[in-house]
């Protein structure tokens, strides 16, 4: 009942929709650019490293556009950027084989890959009743987690039925049409932030001068280690039992994710008592428990099973997370904020990635154990800082458009 009666208010399924679509080439790219790549005879250091330009790009663009978003808005921010990314979908496209032309594109790709992900975590406060909050964050974190089983999923097929350039150019159009979906939206072209507090610094620092926020994306980046070091336990994992596992490491990934899809949504659909800050030390534990539990590495079934319950936490920490960002994050920096905390996920899963990666060829249990430590340090300092997550009773939950309006009410006349 909670999320019918989410869907049914004004706008959400129209964001929610246009987000998901516009995401969608999140899911796919690092996927298309190894088949077009690989299609067009480029070396696997070169696809490789292509790959690893596109996601340091997306890391470092996410930042720049979300703070661009706080300050210009919503809609001419996502749009230009929907463009860009375009162009450098079409890059990769039309020159495959040309090394500057994959280069160019892949980071072209990652800069401007539209903020859609952070621009709907800063409307929501102003499109739900506060009552709603968790379950739309809930919502939007299960949701999510389908782009990483669709999005290869509709790789796979473009390339089968086309070719792999095909998928390149479906993605620059999913990107525009779900950017052109959201920016069009009431709420996204009457959203702005509020007036930004640019005293001691903070202009440069923006969210990152709230303690409590750094924190929070510290702790978070040891569940992103964790999924890095996952991917490479499962492909590892999937080679020692061949024969034993069908579908391979992909199995064990789409099962891991529909923990997370039926984490978030038991999550969202729970009237919670408990405070934000205790239920995300709570479910970062949780997570570090699924986690610890892969130390096992038993029968390619019990694995299976293991690997929901591994993946269960994820969408409702980062539930959970949504709700302590939009709150920590000093006013007029929310939405990039919010793109830090991709930002962090990323960078933690590409470093976890590349630790496992070295440790696995060694023991598998040492892979897993890497991944189990990355998410229960995490879990750790996110309990030893759980009174730094509480936020400003003043900020809890106030819509930005309120705070605006609070703050016009109140600055000096004349």
């Amino acid at each position: 009942m909670r999320y019918l009666s989410l869907l049914r208010g004004p706008h959400v399924a129209r964001l929610l929709t246009g987000t998901l679509v516009g995401r969608l080439p999140a899911g796919m790219t690092a996927l298309v650019i190894a088949l077009a790549l690989r299609e067009a005879q480029a070396p696997y250091s070169r696809i490789g490293a292509v790959t690893a330009a596109y996601a340091v790009a997306a890391a470092v663009g996410g930042p720049v556009l979300g703070r661009m978003v706080d300050r210009a808005g919503q809609p001419r921010v996502l749009l230009a950027a929907a463009v860009v990314a375009g162009l450098g979908y079409a890059l990769l496209a039309v020159a495959p084989g040309a090394a500057a032309a994959e280069f160019g594109g892949a980071v072209l790709a990652g800069l401007a890959m539209p903020p859609l992900e952070p621009c709907l975590r800063a409307l929501w406060p102003d499109i739900v009743e506060e009552r709603q909050l968790d379950t739309a964050y809930a919502f939007d974190s299960a949701s999510q987690q389908l782009l990483y089983v669709v999005g290869p999923l509709a790789v796979a097929v473009i390339a089968a039925t086309a070719s792999p350039v095909a998928a390149l150019w479906i993605a620059a159009g999913l990107g525009l049409a779900g950017a052109l979906v959201v920016a069009t939206a009431a709420p996204a072209r009457a959203w702005t932030a509020p007036p930004r507090d640019t005293a001691g610094g903070a202009g440069l620092l923006g969210p990152l001068r709230s303690p409590g926020l750094v924190l929070l994306l510290v702790g978070l980046a040891g569940a992103g280690w964790a999924l890095g070091s996952q991917a490479v336990l499962y492909v590892a994992y999937a080679e020692a039992h061949r024969g034993g596992l069908p579908g391979g490491a992909g199995t064990l990934l789409a099962v891991a994710a529909s923990g997370g899809l039926v984490g978030a949504l038991v999550y969202g659909a729970v009237p919670w008592r408990a405070t934000t800050a205790t239920r995300t030390w709570a479910l970062a534990s949780l997570m570090a428990a699924g986690f610890l539990s892969l130390l096992l590495l038993p029968s390619p079934a019990l694995m299976t099973a293991l690997s929901f319950f591994a993946g269960l936490g994820l969408a409702p920490l980062l539930a959970a997370a949504f709700v302590l960002i939009g709150e920590l994050a000093p006013p007029g920096t929310t939405t990039e904020a919010f793109a830090w905390l991709v930002t962090v996920i990323s960078t933690g899963n590409a470093a976890g990635a590349a630790v496992s990666g070295v440790l696995v060829d060694g023991s598998l249990r040492a892979a897993a154990l890497c991944g189990a430590a990355g998410v229960s340090v995490g879990a750790l300092l996110l309990f030893g800082a759980r009174r730094r997550l509480v936020p400003p009773a003043a900020a809890v939950h106030l819509p930005a458009q309120r705070r605006a309006a609070e703050g016009a009410c109140t600055a000096p006349l004349g």
